[in-house]
């Protein structure tokens, strides 16, 4: 069952990610999640701390999603075209709000290291993960090749996020890291 605070959690994140950052406060966390006036409050006292507690939902809900690539070592090219379409498609489909809260969290608090950090921890695990799997798949330079990977991803799920909510994720997949892997 879902608590209260997790409720929060969850419209916030909606509302970040379909109306932007701004649209996170308080009172509109509490009619969104359908939770009585002052609730949000009770768990979140202050913007910065909903800020923080969005930020530690966001990951905890990324890494449910990244288990699959995390499970242990990826054998062949196709297994890991396979994982990764399978986590870009997730994040810009049914986790899309989730995912935009991501970056527009990102873009907002650029001026905020503290309130970053955590993003920016998460973003870290996810590259050094993809580094191990593109080195274990024989990478001749993982460190570049990690680089490419991240920033096609990027690419990819901004535009699976802003232009093309249907554009093809396989084929891009298996194109980038083919490329990766010989660079």
């Amino acid at each position: 069952m879902t608590t209260t605070k997790e409720r929060a959690l969850d419209a916030a994140i909606c509302l970040a990610g379909s109306q932007g950052i701004r649209a996170m406060t308080h009172a509109r966390v509490d009619a969104a999640a359908g939770l009585p006036k002052g609730s949000t409050s009770n768990h979140f006292r202050t913007r910065d701390a909903l800020l923080a507690g969005v930020i530690a939902r966001i990951a905890e809900g990324e890494r449910a999603d990244l288990a699959p690539a995390a499970r242990g070592p990826i054998h062949s090219i196709d297994e890991f075209v396979d994982v990764f379409t399978a986590v870009v498609t997730t994040l810009t489909g049914p986790h899309a709000d989730r995912t935009r809260a991501r970056y527009a969290l990102f873009l907002e608090l650029s001026s905020d290291p503290e309130l970053q950090a955590p993003l920016r921890a998460q973003r870290a695990a996810f590259a050094e993960l993809a580094r191990i799997l593109l080195a274990g798949l024989g990478a001749k330079h993982p460190d570049a090749a990690v680089e490419a990977f991240m920033a096609f991803g990027d690419g990819l799920i901004l535009h699976r996020l802003t232009v093309d909510p249907g554009a093809p994720v396989r084929r891009s997949v298996a194109i980038a890291v083919r490329g990766c892997l010989e660079a």
